[in-house]
């Protein structure tokens, strides 16, 4: 009975710290329109974070829409599966992701990232910066 309860407890903790993480997939809000965008999938490897656009979800968007604005080895590449989120790692204290990068595929800029789970981990703050200046959304996660 004592090793159901602690089995249980270990479960339930291990759920609720995984909703406390970016990995997963999740839903961009556009912070000018408050449209959904696309649908964008975090994973871990090797203590790092990375993303890739999974769906487009704009009514405008095209299948064959490429990164016309970007400039490394993104360029020309198709929107749909595009790596936009690199190298963010777990920041001191637990308790948001950092140090990665974060691009725009609209604009072709890079971003600095920070990311943040809020709401029990079903929000996303992600925030990319420039300097002093700063863009955020908030992201939804997709069940």
């Amino acid at each position: 009975m004592k090793r159901l309860l602690v089995a249980s407890l270990a479960l339930a903790a291990g759920a609720a710290f995984a909703q406390q993480t970016p990995v997963g997939v999740w839903r961009s809000i556009d912070d000018k329109t408050g449209e959904a965008k696309a649908e964008i999938r975090i994973v871990e490897s090797g203590g790092a974070l990375s993303g890739r656009i999974e769906k487009r979800l704009l009514k405008d968007a095209k299948p064959d829409d490429v990164c016309k604005e970007c400039t490394d080895e993104r360029k020309d590449k198709p929107i749909l599966g595009l790596e936009i989120i690199r190298g963010a790692k777990l920041a001191a204290g637990g308790n948001a992701w950092e140090g990665g990068k974060i691009l725009d595929p609209e604009n072709g800029k890079e971003y600095t990232l920070k990311l943040s789970t809020v709401d029990g981990g079903q929000k996303l703050q992600v925030r990319g910066y420039i300097g002093p200046f700063y863009r955020t959304q908030t992201w939804v996660r997709v069940n």
